[in-house]
């Protein structure tokens, strides 16, 4: 695990670290040829999502997301985005590459070890496919289990550290 993903997972949901580190030596493990998985994007504030969703709308360029700022699971660090790094310097978002040559496409080897923990992948939403993406489904807390949809996440309370407290 490269120091930009682990310094990326330190700043998710404390909830969510630990299984995080366990899915990237996973995909890392399983990926025997020249790509490991490097977390481009993690905890996104606020800010920084109104930014990515002006984008396409307010100012040029392509639009990158449909969520508007506390809509997206980033802004509550509990969803990330990943590319393949090849040789350690070069990133490649290519989802039909397979390096490691066991036929089985390197990026989907990653989709099927976070669908395995319980992480939905961006790629099998139905509109506005997100394929780096892959956000926690549910989590367990003491008082049963949370759905994480931005709207439940949205209205619960926060930490001293700005995160939803489960």
């Amino acid at each position: 695990m490269d120091k930009v993903t682990l310094q990326r997972i330190e700043k998710l949901h404390p909830s969510v670290r630990a299984e995080v580190k366990q899915i990237i030596k996973e995909c890392d493990e399983a990926l025997t040829g020249r790509a490991k998985v490097r977390i481009t994007q993690g905890l996104r504030s606020f800010e920084e999502q109104e930014k990515l969703y002006a984008i396409g709308r307010i100012t040029t360029g392509k639009k990158v997301t449909n969520a508007k700022a506390g809509q997206s699971i980033h802004n509550y660090g509990l969803a990330v985005d990943i590319c393949l790094m090849t040789d350690g310097k070069t990133a490649s978002w290519d989802t039909a590459k397979d390096w490691d040559n066991d036929q089985v496409a390197d990026w989907y080897e990653c989709v099927k070890i976070f669908a395995r923990h319980g992480w939905d992948w961006g790629g099998n939403w139905k509109t506005f496919k997100d394929l780096p993406h892959f956000e926690k489904k549910n989590i367990i807390t003491a008082k049963g289990t949370v759905k994480t949809s931005w709207r439940t996440l949205l209205k619960m309370k926060m930490d001293k550290d700005g995160y939803v407290i489960l």
